[in-house]
Formats: C-alpha cells, structure tokens, sequence
C-alpha cells in the first residue's frame, strides 16, 4: 500500500556536481534522507518509485547547475522551485555545513512556506544569453592579457608607471617597433598574438548578436532608444531582462539588476549606503557605464545626477540615474514605445 497516497511530499535538494543529496519531509516528519548520483532522470524515477499518487513540491539553490534539473522535474509532473541561496535562513549559530543539512533546510523551509522561487528564463532566451555572455568572458580574458603585457613592460623598465594608454591596436604596434631582448620579444609576440585572437573572436561575437537584434527587433530597438546604450548593451539588457513582464513592479526590477542602496536605519534615523551588490554583475555594469554617456545626451537625466550629487557624491547619484534608466525602460517596453528624451 502506497503510504504517500494524495499526500504532499517536499523534496529539499543539495545539488553538485556529482551527487544529489535529497531530504524528504511529509506531514512534518522527516521521512526520507538519501544521497544519489546527479542525473536528473534517477531522480524522477526516486519520486516515482516512493511517492507514487503524492503531489510533490521540490526545491533546490539556483547556481551552477541551472535550470536542466528544474525543467525535467516540471515535465515528469514535479512542482520544483529554483530559490535564490541567499533567500534561504541560516541559524547564526550553526557552525556545522553538510550536503544533508543543507537539504533538510530547504525541505523544511519549503514545507513551511517560507521559500519563493526565482523567476526562470526560456530555453530560448537561455540560448541567446550564451552568446552575449560569451562576449563578456571574452573581454574580460582581453583585458587581463593587456594587463599582463603591461606588466611585463613594465617590469623591465620599457614603460613608466604612470603609463595610462589603453592597450588598442595602434599602442600594439608603438610597442612592437621598439627593440627587446630576444626572451622579452617572444613573450610580447605571444601576448599580443593572443590578445589580437581574442580581439577578433569579441568582433565575431558581435556580428552574432547584430543577427539576434534583427530576429528580435521589436524589444531591442526600445532599448537601443534610451541615450548611453548602444547595440551589444542593448542587445545584453534584452537577453537578460527580455520584455521585463517577469517583474511585478520597479522594486523587484532593481532589486534584480542589484541596484537597491544598502539601508541601516533604527528609529528615527534613516541612512541609505552603497549598492547592495546583489543580482546580476553584467547588468549594474552595463547601466553604470550606460549613465555616464546618458546624463551628457539627457537633460533630465542629467538634472537628476547634478541633484543627487551634490549631497551623496558623484558615485551616488549615477546609480541614482542608473536606476531610473532602466525603470524608464521597463515603462517604454509596458507600453511599446520607443524612449524619447
């Protein structure tokens, strides 16, 4: 006789790499604790196999892993949540960290009620991610290798230390006439021979995502709208945030992009700090750097930032008008139009 029969069964799941460690919680009781290897479908066939009839509701940490697990346990009929970690309490007190009582946690919290999922992209919208993501990866690994060529230079005395010139192709060439040793002049030609790879390979990514911006015209050109946004931010905002529908109102849009000030306040006293730093890295810094071209092409904008400045700082106030870019931006895609300054 099936003793889950009509019951509801919570599954809290610490995912890695390798294994699954899975708790079981049912009317209260913890019913179940087990560890299996990480393939998604021996999970559903555990849930078939012990909890036949029950309706099971499940739930595992958003990171490295994605939403593969997620997807699978929706279409073999399993309510799953993917929760954000930092959601999740965590008893001050508690200096013990196992894979299993990682999972109770988020079976018992789940079974209270006190976990919410995040929202969950696309197949699609995860795939156009990739290639704009890729481009991100690529800069950065770009960037490193001009600091490391810099720093060789530096380190036998062929630049000053207050050099400030951005390592671009025509600086390439300025440091290649100059003669080395012959040790030196290897190592230069195999950092420029790869930074002149990841150069091209950024530029190929970007003929990618000129093509994604004509199959998904009508949301890219709202965003292209906004000053201080140019093809590949807007083409990242909109693989990102897509049409912003997922977000019930502005304070979850900031939240999400991380821009939400830090607040220490008690009674009467109200202080706002810096940025929270929580949600997407590559969005604050996209709407960072869009605001600083925005505020010398919007009056408005640049009204905001005058303002906010003179009491919290230069600092501040462009997050202040970063905020307000892409609040603005998710009234233009509300309504369909494009920004109009």
């Amino acid at each position: 006789m099936n003793t889950y029969n009509r019951k509801t069964v919570y599954l809290g799941i610490d995912v890695h790499k390798k294994t699954y460690a899975v708790t079981v919680i049912c009317d209260g009781d913890v019913m179940k604790k087990t560890t299996m290897r990480a393939e998604p479908e021996g999970l559903v066939h555990y849930c078939e196999k012990f909890f036949a009839g029950a309706c099971i509701i499940s739930a595992y940490e958003a990171g490295f892993c994605g939403f593969h697990l997620h997807r699978t346990l929706i279409a073999a009929g399993i309510n799953n949540l993917v929760v954000n970690p930092s959601d999740i309490e965590v008893n001050a007190r508690n200096r013990v960290k196992t894979d299993k009582r990682d999972s109770l946690k988020i079976a018992t919290q789940l079974a209270a009620g006190r976990l919410h999922g995040i929202y969950i992209p696309s197949v699609e919208q995860e795939l156009s991610r990739s290639i704009s993501r890729l481009r991100e990866s690529l800069v950065r690994q770009r960037c490193r290798l001009s600091c490391q060529l810099k720093n060789l230079l530096f380190l036998h005395g062929y630049i000053p230390c207050s050099e400030k010139l951005k390592v671009c192709a025509k600086w390439i060439e300025k440091i290649l006439e100059k003669s080395y040793p012959e040790e030196i002049k290897y190592t230069i030609d195999v950092y420029v021979a790869c930074w002149r790879f990841q150069t091209q390979k950024i530029k190929e990514v970007e003929n990618e995502l000129k093509k994604q911006a004509e199959t998904d015209k009508q949301i890219h050109v709202i965003y292209q709208s906004h000053p201080g946004i140019g093809l590949v931010s807007a083409r990242t905002l909109a693989n990102e945030l897509g049409d912003m529908s997922q977000f019930k109102n502005e304070r979850c849009l900031y939240s999400y992009t991380g821009l939400t000030p830090s607040e220490h306040s008690s009674g009467e006293h109200r202080q706002l700090g810096h940025m929270t730093h929580q949600g997407k890295a590559i969005l604050r810094k996209i709407l960072i750097q869009a605001a600083w071209i925005a505020i010398k092409q919007d009056e408005s904008l640049a009204q905001i930032y005058n303002r906010i400045s003179i009491t919290a700082g230069k600092r501040n106030a462009i997050v202040g008008v970063a905020r307000r870019m892409i609040g603005r931006l998710r009234a233009c895609l509300r309504k369909n139009e494009l920004y109009v300054t």
